[in-house]
């Protein structure tokens, strides 16, 4: 069985950059591994992902926001991710359960036992061996993404949520940290106002010591 391993953090936060960079070191390796990212991963999960990410000309309900990426993490889960696991492969995955507390229970403010249950039935009880958080201040994060997008005509960018107010992106970074408290035997909390060099040195330490726990 392969390792799963999870990026976590807010806007900005460079996950996919910190992924990129993180499946080289693992292949240079020779750790065979998959990078994957949520909502999408599959092609009906990257339908999802254009309706949750882009804006649109209707609002979406957060109960709505929430089943989607239910549905989308179910599709993902039973046709990309435990497969590739099984085959031994190791997943780098951009955003996972946790993000649904961190966005829809801490930044929505939906019934967290619900989320749980519902996280729990949608991943097939599917949890990362090993989660990186990406903690970074909100507005710094909110101006990478905004430069991330500039240029971008506004119907095909990704930024619905970058658009929300400052207190909902607090909410969200709070959130993390809580569940980042909850569990330390499997985060591992990166500086992501470090350089991106700063940074993947940062996931280089995290990732060398859960090869050496894990025997490898």
């Amino acid at each position: 069985m392969g390792k799963f391993v999870t990026f976590e953090g807010g806007e900005g936060s460079g996950k996919t950059t910190q992924i990129g960079l993180a499946v080289e070191w693992l292949k240079g390796r020779g750790i065979p591994v998959l990078a994957t990212a949520e909502p999408g991963g599959t092609p009906l999960g990257r339908k999802i992902r254009e309706i949750l990410l882009n804006r649109g000309p209707s609002a979406i309900s957060a109960e709505t926001e929430l089943l989607l990426f239910a549905a989308a993490r179910a599709q993902h889960v039973r046709e990309t991710i435990l497969p590739a696991l099984e085959k031994g492969q190791w997943v780098l995955c951009d955003r996972f359960a946790d993000a649904t507390v961190a966005y829809q229970g801490f930044g929505r403010g939906i019934d967290m036992a619900f989320i749980r249950a519902l996280n729990a039935f949608s991943s097939l009880s599917v949890k990362p061996d090993l989660t990186l958080l990406i903690d970074l201040d909100v507005k710094t994060g909110l101006d990478r993404a905004g430069r991330r997008t500039a240029g971008v005509r506004p119907e095909e960018a990704e930024d619905r949520f970058e658009r929300e107010n400052l207190a909902f992106h607090d909410r969200i970074r709070e959130g993390y940290q809580v569940l980042a408290a909850e569990e330390p035997q499997r985060f591992r909390i990166i500086d992501g106002a470090a350089t991106i060099e700063a940074i993947h040195r940062q996931i280089c330490g995290c990732l060398q010591e859960f090869l050496q726990a894990s025997g490898g």
